[in-house]
């Protein structure tokens, strides 16, 4: 297992702000571009803190778009699949839209059939964020700071939330999450990139290494059922590289159950909420290679089953199986199983949340 990535010592590259679209003369979506002195680009946008398209090169040194990505904001306000977006205040599903805490049951909106998921009807990936670039000596980056009121979609407490995104010369996208409440809430966020590191086609051939020996099983609804299941012996092993086509039609009740892969692997934990290697992504036609490293317990690996985007990048139609989420994060459902790591986010207390996309090509 490779060793943790680490920070660059000189300045690496530039911010670039422009316009993406407006919809009313208050509201202006605008697009920064993370350069860094290898040419490599991050392009982000203040609506829905989303990452719109990242340019990274293949074996023989040509750029090409690793993530799915519209062109027109017209799109991502339209859209449903949360291409590149933050999502929370809760990523995922939590069950029959509701949960307790300190005794009082607060109730969400249902937006993916009886469930709750990412943080409802809009949550996080369809607002405006207030961003701006950081002066940093080592990366070129982006942070950027939303408040979610009190009620917002159910959830209890004023909770601001910075994301802020770094590129540096080591082809490392580092994302941290902060977050502050003025009350007791839940929280779990995430990005909800779709990588395609050939760029176009299926993602059948990408060979897919996850660092987790158990995962949670999910229910007809896609919600976990409580238990951790070891890999072992499963179509959900994939502790060595494997072709994600490999086992993904296998006869299986959970495959069947989410049309593929949208399950929660359980990562091994690390000392001291220190990173630990999450996954490695390699596809074999370009030789990108994408190793993940986070400080969450656990990582969704989401195979696109359902995705039909036909407004896609260069008027590509976006299909089944076009790309995969590696979103790290807490489990699904975790305010309602006890047993799962806690998302409550204490009044006063701060949420702290990293997690890097290395890229490379061989």
């Amino acid at each position: 297992m490779s060793s943790a990535p680490q920070p660059q010592a000189v300045r690496t590259g530039t911010v670039e702000r422009r316009v993406f679209g407006s919809v009313s003369a208050y509201t202006t979506a605008y697009l920064y571009t993370l350069r860094n002195r290898n040419g490599d680009e991050v392009t982000i946008s203040n609506y829905g803190a989303t990452i719109v398209s990242a340019r990274m090169p293949d074996r023989s040194g040509q750029l090409g778009e690793v993530v799915l990505g519209y062109e027109r904001l017209a799109d991502y306000l339209a859209g449903r699949a949360y291409l590149g977006a933050t999502v929370g205040r809760y990523a995922n599903r939590i069950a029959n839209a509701r949960f307790s805490l300190n005794g009082t049951e607060f109730r969400l909106p249902q937006n993916d059939g009886a469930q709750h998921l990412h943080g409802g009807i809009r949550g996080f990936a369809h607002v405006y964020w207030k961003a701006w670039p950081l002066n940093e000596d080592s990366d070129c980056s982006l942070r950027l700071r939303y408040l979610s009121r009190d009620g917002e979609e159910g959830y209890p407490g004023n909770v601001t939330v910075y994301v802020t995104f770094s590129l540096n010369a080591d082809r490392q996208l580092t994302i941290e999450y902060q977050a502050r409440s003025d009350q007791d809430t839940i929280i779990n966020l995430t990005n909800h990139s779709y990588f395609n590191l050939r760029g176009s086609g299926d993602i059948l051939d990408h060979e897919l290494m996850l660092a987790a020996d158990c995962f949670t099983p999910v229910d007809a609804n896609l919600i976990p059922t409580g238990e951790i299941r070891p890999v072992n012996g499963t179509p959900f092993d994939f502790r060595r590289p494997t072709p994600i086509g490999a086992r993904i039609d296998c006869v299986n009740q959970q495959l069947l159950l989410a049309g593929g892969y949208d399950h929660n692997w359980v990562l091994k934990p690390s000392a001291d909420n220190a990173l630990c290697h999450a996954a490695d992504l390699y596809e074999p036609v370009s030789g990108r290679h994408l190793a993940v490293w986070t400080t969450e317990p656990g990582i969704q690996f989401y195979s696109a089953n359902k995705l039909d985007e036909p407004a896609g990048r260069h008027a590509t139609h976006y299909r089944h199986r076009h790309g995969l989420c590696l979103e790290t994060q807490h489990y699904p459902d975790s305010p309602n199983h006890p047993s799962f790591p806690s998302t409550v986010l204490r009044a006063g207390s701060t949420f702290r949340s990293t997690t890097i996309y290395k890229f490379s090509a061989s």
